[in-house]
């Protein structure tokens, strides 16, 4: 077990960014993101549950949801695996606080909306990424000119594999940040290029000699389930071997040993991370995790960990 907890785990990131007593981090983070777009002075938790108006698409849930003095809201999300529509959910997530003004608004309200921006934090890549490129920011433009068309909404996605920096290649404060967020687990000392009052405040709340007994206990059920799932994902990948195999010879007779194999080898790894993610879901099922811990972990719906 390592001096810190992984500040993108579920627990880790609502440990250091979700709460009251450590806002100045989320602050910090939010203005070196922003580079002067925007400036956060203060902010305020909110539910991470958006109750929406229409029965069927209640229950949106949030990583992380907060109001700035200003009145604008921030989304900030956090994707561990891939996940089939995760565009499509973020701009949701985004659209449902915007709906949520007009129902605040009442008679009076003149569409004056408050700004809107959506943060994901991504432990992987967009399969149209450039190579390198981890920061994206998407904002409402003109196509024929690129000049903003409106500037109260938009969308930021880091993709942390894609950033590779070193620590002495850091020459920016999101540089720091990004490798704060990427390295922290990894980490036995504090690094001499992350030693400003925030990132040190960071490391602190971060240290798992710091959690009390319930906290400990809650970041040792989320490795153990970490640990499960790797093992599992380990199992999946020799039975896609074995399946695959089999599956090659058998195409191999019928279609020509070569693109037999080929083919084979594809279908069995596809059957076998599968067969590893289902008994991922039994297993996280049975010792009494809730569905959302699970679907963060595997990178599974809720209706497919339903029919697992």
């Amino acid at each position: 077990m390592g001096r810190f907890i992984d500040p993108l785990s579920d627990f880790g990131f609502k440990r250091i960014f979700g709460s009251e007593a450590n806002k100045d981090i989320l602050i910090d983070f939010l203005n070196v993101l922003f580079a002067g777009e925007r400036l956060v002075a203060d902010l305020t938790f909110a539910s991470n549950e958006n109750n929406g108006r229409i029965p069927i698409l209640r229950r949106a849930i949030f990583d992380l949801c907060c109001t700035g003095a200003d009145g604008e809201q921030f989304i900030i999300e956090v994707q561990r695996v891939r996940q089939e529509y995760f565009k499509d959910r973020c701009l949701y997530y985004s659209a449902s606080l915007i709906r949520d003004q007009v129902e605040a608004g009442g008679t009076n309200w003149r569409y004056d909306l408050k700004p809107v921006y959506l943060i994901g934090l991504m432990d992987f890549c967009f399969e149209d990424s450039d190579d390198g490129h981890y920061l994206h920011e998407i904002r409402l433009i003109k196509r024929s000119n690129g000049q903003v068309f409106y500037d109260k909404f938009g969308l930021t996605f880091i993709e942390m594999p894609a950033f590779q920096k070193k620590e002495s290649d850091l020459s920016t404060e999101l540089d720091r940040w990004l490798y704060l967020l990427k390295n922290l687990s990894k980490l036995n000392i504090v690094p001499p290029v992350l030693t400003n009052p925030v990132y040190q405040k960071v490391f602190r709340v971060a240290e798992v000699c710091n959690l009390n007994k319930e906290e400990k206990m809650a970041w040792d059920a989320y490795l153990k389930a970490k640990w499960d799932n790797e093992n599992s994902m380990d199992y999946a990948k020799k039975e896609a071997m074995r399946v695959g195999h089999e599956e090659g010879h058998k195409e191999g007779h019928k279609e020509g040993h070569k693109e037999g194999m080929k083919e084979g080898i594809k279908k069995g790894r596809e059957t076998g991370i599968e067969l590893g993610k289902r008994q991922v879901v039994k297993n996280m099922l049975a010792k009494g995790f809730d569905m959302q811990t699970i679907s963060d972990i595997t990178g599974l719906t809720f209706e497919q960990i339903r029919n697992a």
